[in-house]
């Protein structure tokens, strides 16, 4: 580099404008830095100073808490004439805490660094090990990524920082130490030898210049150190129980009536503004006033099937909330009013308020039997059956069979089904999306290996490949009735999802989408139709499970102890001495095993 650019570099203008800045309540702030290459070596670290010891911390330049310190030690103090040994949760009683960590291993295991356990507590941390990040979750169901753990950088964000201080009545001190190096000399850099120190409001640093002794490429430097406190915020807005204060309750609102000019007639969903059976506020709307969405209110929630649930009149978040819906209806989705109010979060209420529609016709009977008649009433929306029907059919498996016919999906495979609806619009990515789902659920689950053992070598003999075929064959020799139109559409199934969602389209799409009236009717209405013999072939399946056509239970499990034993004889270790295997603790051992 030249004599210009290092004389500009050493001056660390950059490094103080980067460490001068306003910062941001939804900045990630670094906490934690090791950076260092051939021209600089620059390590930020920080400590949490009591707010009374504020002029004591700005005194100097010098760090208050360094590397490897903050973590539990013992003093000796002299009492009675005996020196006695006093333990102390950081090491020493000067009031300095640490909010990141040194663990250190001597060697033997690689050191890495943690935040502290109290900071992760205080605001109920979730720990992502993929990512390496802290996530915090709110009552709404929100997440907000609060810390970053890098092996050379910690970054948390400064809102949950200055909570942390506010109810702790501390400060934070962002601790600097940033070195410059430079191939000339000061005299040929034209900078005196020295420092400077200097106190800017809630910050202090020191700036000095040298030359380095000896022989190397390094011959002048400068060393710019000190520390940056920030304040905590007050504790009313620290979002801690007990010290912050009770915000405020909004509400949007809703669509709830057409005037006769056709004018749209709103109200606020606060269910305590609302009428209601024990005459609170007789001149407004009822509690129980229908109110109509578009059918792609619900795609959101679909859409994060780890985060939410939407069941049969029910949409849950987590064990957050939950609210009550009318979703037995093939065009919209209806709620109760003051249910919007009482049950979803404010930014979930503008959610629904961006799908708010006129109201036509009204709540489904369905949903009036259930929630009004207390009447046991079942759905008549293909896709709430289907999984009813499903998780039915799981159940009785076990019970009958001991084993699943359809296998349950993988977590990482969980949202096929959790997902699995009819499509709000009319669209070919959803319907394609839709159809690998089903075939993920029906066809790919197919339990393969315990379909062809309960074939014999001589049922075998001509059978094809795969789950259908396996399935077809077990059917065949159980002589059960309609059996080959539920594999028809098993087939069909699958040559849709083959030419649509796994390949380019072409002919071979265009052949089997007639099977399924694609052209001749919309996406959303052929998706309905292919629901509905998804749950006829569920139906199939489930007298037969329980009639014990399939196979019986008892005799399957001594199947399935010795399939195991076959498979894991010879190269277990039994433990034994005598290199024998205990029969019966293996078994208990494997079938218990995750």
């Amino acid at each position: 580099m030249n004599i210009s650019s290092d004389r500009d570099r050493l001056s660390q203008k950059k490094t103080l404008e980067f460490l001068r800045h306003e910062l941001k309540a939804t900045e990630m702030v670094t906490v934690y830095r090791s950076d260092r290459d051939c021209h600089f070596d620059r390590g930020i670290y920080c400590a949490l100073i009591p707010s009374d010891q504020i002029e004591r911390a700005l005194s100097k330049s010098t760090w208050d808490l360094s590397h490897g310190s903050g973590v539990p030690g013992t003093v000796e103090e002299l009492i009675l004439g005996e020196w006695k040994p006093k333990y102390l949760r950081y090491g020493d009683d000067s009031g300095v805490e640490p909010l990141v960590i040194d663990r250190e291993f001597h060697g033997i295991r690689e050191d890495y660094k943690e935040i502290s356990e109290e900071f992760r507590l205080f605001h109920n941390l979730y720990h992502d090990r993929r990512s390496d990040e802290y996530l915090k979750i709110d009552d709404a169901g929100n997440v907000v990524r609060v810390a970053v753990v890098k092996p050379d950088l910690i970054q948390i964000r400064l809102k949950e920082i200055r909570q942390f201080l506010a109810v702790k009545e501390m400060h934070l001190s962002i601790q600097f130490d940033c070195v410059e190096h430079s191939a000339h000399w000061l005299e040929e850099l034209e900078i005196k030898k020295g420092g400077v120190e200097q106190r800017h409001g809630l910050m202090f640093w020191r700036l000095y210049y040298d030359d380095f002794g000896g022989s190397g490429s390094h011959k002048a430097y400068s060393r710019l150190w000190g520390k940056r406190l920030v304040e905590p915020l007050p504790k009313s807005k620290s979002g801690f129980w007990g010290f912050a204060e009770k915000p405020e309750e909004k509400h949007v609102e809703f669509i709830i009536d057409v005037d006769e000019d056709g004018d749209e007639v709103t109200h606020t969903c606060n269910p305590d503004a609302l009428a209601n059976f024990f005459g609170t506020n007789p001149d407004a709307p009822d509690y129980l006033t229908p109110v109509h969405f578009s059918k792609q209110v619900l795609d959101k929630y679909y859409q994060e099937p780890g985060k939410y649930s939407v069941e049969d009149s029910l949409l849950r978040c987590g064990r957050l909330w939950i609210m009550d819906i009318d979703n037995h209806h093939s065009d919209k989705v209806c709620a109760w009013l003051g249910d919007l109010g009482r049950d979803l979060p404010y930014n979930e209420q503008l959610h629904w308020q961006s799908f708010n529609i006129s109201p036509e016709g009204g709540m489904s009977e369905i949903y009036l039997g259930r929630q009004l008649m207390v009447q046991a009433m079942e759905s008549d929306q293909p896709d709430l059956l289907f999984k009813e029907q499903y998780d039915d059919l799981q159940k009785l498996c076990i019970e009958h069979l001991g084993w699943h016919l359809l296998q349950p999906l993988v977590s990482d495979d969980q949202h096929h089904l959790q997902s699995l609806r009819i499509p709000a619009a009319n669209e070919q990515r959803d319907f394609d999306e839709l159809i690998l789902s089903l075939t993920k659920i029906l066809i790919d689950s197919l339990h393969v290996k315990r379909l062809n053992s309960l074939l014999s070598d001589e049922q075998k003999e001509g059978v094809g490949e795969g789950g259908i075929a396996r399935l077809e064959a077990v059917l065949a020799s159980r002589n059960a009735e309609d059996a080959t139109e539920h594999i028809t559409f098993l087939r069909n199934l699958q040559s849709l999802r083959s030419s649509s969602s796994a390949h380019r389209k072409g002919k071979k799409y265009k052949k089997i989408a007639k099977q399924f009236d694609v052209d001749g009717q919309n996406l959303r209405d052929v998706f309905s139709g292919i629901l509905w013999q998804a749950l006829d072939f569920l139906n199939f399946l489930i007298p037969l499970v329980q009639g014990g056509r399939v196979e019986n239970a008892e005799e399957n499990r001594a199947e399935e102890m010795y399939a195991i034993l076959n498979e894991m004889v010879g190269f277990v270790d039994s433990g034994a001495t005598d290199g024998s295997v205990n029969h019966d603790d293996l078994i208990y051992e494997l079938r218990t095993k995750p």
